[in-house]
């Protein structure tokens, strides 16, 4: 059951409710609505059952507010071609081109197309590639091969962690809390660090 469907059982609860009661404030402080919400939802019940309570579920979009279609297009645009650009440099470049959008408006594209975040810009760049056939340009290829190292590099620093005995590294960490209790606790993380780096 979605979060609709939730609301809408909700209103047709309240409305059965202050039937079987017969006191329109009592249902409304059991329910936690106002009266003057509960004469709105009855006299929609009313014209057009539940289907009518549905319709002011739905959260309508302010198309006054949306960015315009060839603007939002060239913001995707942006992200499929430089994926490792951030909200603000796409916006700086897309101003030069002539398309004027915020940093903020940028974020909101990119969330709207699930765009947000560097890996998942390199996916569409991905499945964009594989369904278009496209060349890859230069800083396409260099970011692909940036993510690629990290994902090595992340998996190198897991495998390596787990060599470490985990009595040597509660021990490590056990005496410096004692020798040093003044000292804050990011401190010791940064001496495990250290101490990991020397023993890879």
């Amino acid at each position: 059951m979605n979060v609709a469907a939730k609301l809408i059982k909700n209103k047709v609860g309240l409305l059965r409710l202050a039937e079987e009661l017969g006191n329109v404030s009592q249902a409304c402080k059991i329910f936690g609505y106002s009266r003057d919400s509960f004469y709105r939802y009855k006299e929609l019940f009313d014209e057009g059952g539940e289907a009518a309570l549905h319709e002011i579920s739905r959260k309508k979009p302010l198309l006054k507010n949306r960015i315009e279609p060839q603007i939002e297009n060239a913001v995707i645009a942006m992200a499929t071609d430089n994926p490792a650009y951030g909200q603000l440099r796409a916006s700086n470049e897309l101003r030069k081109q002539g398309v004027f959008i915020s940093p903020a408006g940028v974020r909101c594209v990119w969330l709207r197309h699930d765009l947000e975040t560097f890996k998942k810009r390199l996916k569409a760049l991905e499945t964009k590639a594989g369904k278009e056939g496209l060349v890859l340009t230069e800083a396409q290829v260099i970011a692909l091969e940036r993510a690629k190292e990290e994902k090595n590099s992340t998996r190198r620093d897991r495998n390596a962690s787990s060599r470490l005995p985990g009595s040597a590294r509660h021990l490590l960490r056990r005496y410096h809390q004692r020798s040093r209790p003044d000292l804050p606790a990011d401190f010791y993380r940064h001496l495990y660090q250290g101490c990991f780096r020397q023993a890879v």
